[in-house]
């Protein structure tokens, strides 16, 4: 989908647009309930806004920009159209309703978002059939779709944050393999470019890699038990300063003794028992530990005498193991690395329009590789460069380690 041409990309707006639309319908069917409070945290977005912000980047970046042919080379301050709707900008630029602004604004309602998104994906198609067939011209379309590929991803992990009754299975759990080897190589981490690229994965730069064994899979739930029984929590020489400062300030609000929306954990209890999509559910031994911290994941690394993996070593593996038991999609996965900027590295303008740029968070974030359930499969790429800080455990997100 990276390389994606009019055709294709038509195609996958709709399917996008369609996603939103059906996810939007379930915040509304709570809020006609009033079962729908969405209070005003950093990990949440009010569901109008978040949606209403899918059609506007678009419109944005595609409709009202008259420049877009110039795809990435685009100046971020080309003068833009008029929108069909004349309180967009004020509604949806991140950039004018700053994030604890929105909860103050008199944002439209379900239906008139609804009709929006409808009308600004309409406008986006006809553009696009009329769009030159080659990068520069497919640039912001390909921008768009993968934009809203990841506000619906966003719109899953609220729908588990708030409690949303959501009709989408976890995958199921796999048997265990053995870790892989890989031997030592040279390789070219990160995007090279042609395509789509997101600014967080440029440019391609080699790498010495030196031999290393790598989990099959991402740590399981049966795994992770075995961590809190010996006492995981209570054990400050396996977690780093920052990490047991974290944990201490979670155990005098509410308590911590396994990832978010865990409500029981341990052989005593008998099982794994947590909240999924407001509904209490029993998770097999076998599924993908989710809803860590990166100081929970590194922590139970040390307990097991291994080390979380690099990123790296994960891109590697997932291009040259995965023949060999390399199992990767199920959850977004932590890695040892922090978010730097590589060689070339630009921030891309139109990802400053999100609150979703990767420049702020640099050498803050913990980067995150893989691609979750929650996640439209075309956004599973093995050189997507997901992050997030240390701290966040509202994204269905697990890890794999490596041997020291």
């Amino acid at each position: 989908m990276r390389n994606a041409g009019r055709e294709l990309l038509s195609l996958a707006l709709m399917d996008a647009r369609n996603h939103s639309l059906h996810l939007l319908s379930h915040y509304e069917q709570a809020a006609a309930e009033g079962k729908l409070d969405v209070p005003c945290r950093p990990e949440l977005e009010l569901p109008q806004w978040l949606a209403g912000h899918i059609g506007w980047l678009a419109e944005y970046w595609i409709g009202r920009n008259p420049q877009r042919s110039l795809g990435a080379a685009c100046p971020p301050d080309a003068v833009r159209l008029a929108s069909i709707e004349p309180m967009a900008d004020q509604w949806f630029n991140p950039a004018i309703a700053t994030h604890a602004a929105r909860w103050q604004l008199q944002l439209p309602d379900f239906q008139a978002i609804r009709a929006y998104l409808l009308d600004t994906l309409e406008s986006t198609l006809e553009l696009l059939d009329k769009t030159a067939e080659d990068d520069q011209g497919l640039y912001f379309f390909r921008v768009a779709l993968f934009h809203e590929d990841l506000r619906c991803e966003q719109l899953v992990t609220m729908a588990q944050t708030l409690g949303l009754p959501l009709k989408l299975a976890l995958p199921v759990g796999v048997q265990a393999r053995d870790p892989v080897l890989v031997p030592a190589g040279r390789w070219l981490l990160g995007s090279s470019p042609g395509g789509f690229v997101f600014d967080a994965e440029k440019w391609a730069h080699e790498i010495d890699v030196p031999e290393f064994e790598i989990d099959a899979q991402p740590v399981n739930w049966g795994q992770y038990v075995e961590f809190v029984d010996d006492g995981g929590y209570d054990r400050p020489e396996l977690w780093l300063p920052q990490g047991w400062e974290w944990l201490q300030r979670e155990a005098d609000q509410e308590g911590r003794r396994g990832p978010r929306y865990v409500e029981q954990i341990g052989s005593a209890s008998g099982a794994v028992m947590r909240t999924l999509f407001g509904k209490s559910s029993r998770m097999s031994s076998s599924q993908s530990a989710m809803h860590v911290t990166w100081w929970e994941a590194d922590a139970w690394a040390r307990w097991a005498g291994r080390r979380l993996a690099t990123e790296v070593e994960w891109e590697m593996a997932a291009h040259t193991a995965s023949r060999r038991g390399f199992r990767w999609g199920d959850v977004r996965e932590w890695t040892a690395s922090t978010l730097r900027p590589w060689p070339g590295f630009e921030p891309d303008a139109w990802s400053e329009h999100t609150d979703l740029a990767a420049q702020p968070r640099l050498g803050l974030a913990r980067v995150q590789r893989g691609g979750s359930f929650a996640a439209r499969s075309r956004m599973k790429h093995p050189k997507f460069r997901g992050f997030a800080l240390p701290d966040r455990d509202d994204g269905f997100v697990g890890f794999r380690t490596c041997a020291l």
